[in-house]
């Protein structure tokens, strides 16, 4: 459930643009996964990913890129420290054995010049699925205090958590888990 999330971001990050191709490193201190479930049907459960990290090729005129992102599964925080203890054992993303998701985008569709959706495969729980990010808000601009490109933008998805074999709680706890990802790379 939280590792879709994950893989959201990993999508998000695939979307940073640039006139020619170039690579973008993600930027972990303004890169965000995160996710939401519905808890019993009383309330929306949130939750992050605190450690991420990866790469995105992108090249704005040929309207192609790849990105590569890898959440770390043990750096789930809910703010609750016994809930993200649950959530790291063999219920939910078995951690000791899974620590990390790993998201691939290779299709990139776009809207103008801006990205508007990011395609590929979330590895979780050592399975291997197609997730669709698409994209809310999509920019790029030159960081004053870096003096290099920054691009990036709010993605998401909806994933069914069960197809990673993750099945505690259903249905108290729904099957679809939302996946949001605010992410930002610098051009390398």
């Amino acid at each position: 459930m939280k590792k879709t999330l994950i893989a959201s971001a990993l999508i998000a990050a695939a979307g940073f643009a640039q006139a020619q191709s170039a690579t973008y490193g993600v930027d972990p201190t303004h890169t965000f996964v995160t996710f939401e479930a519905q808890h019993f049907g009383t309330s929306t459960l949130r939750g992050r990913f605190d450690r991420k990290e990866g790469t995105v090729q992108f090249d704005r005129a040929g309207k192609t890129g790849k990105a590569e992102i890898t959440i770390d599964i043990t750096s789930v925080s809910t703010g609750v420290g016994p809930l993200d203890g649950h959530l790291k054992s063999k219920d939910f993303f078995d951690a000791a054995t899974n620590p990390s998701a790993k998201f691939v985008g290779d299709k990139f569709s776009f809207n103008g010049d801006k990205v508007s959706e990011v395609a590929g495969t979330l590895t979780m729980m050592g399975k291997t699925l197609p997730v669709t990010l698409k994209a809310s808000n999509f920019n790029c601009y030159q960081n004053p205090m870096l003096k290099r490109e920054v691009c990036g933008g709010d993605f998401e998805t909806t994933i069914a958590r069960s197809q990673w074999g993750i099945v505690y709680g259903l249905p108290g706890i729904p099957d679809n888990i939302r996946l949001l990802i605010q992410i930002e790379a610098v051009k390398q």
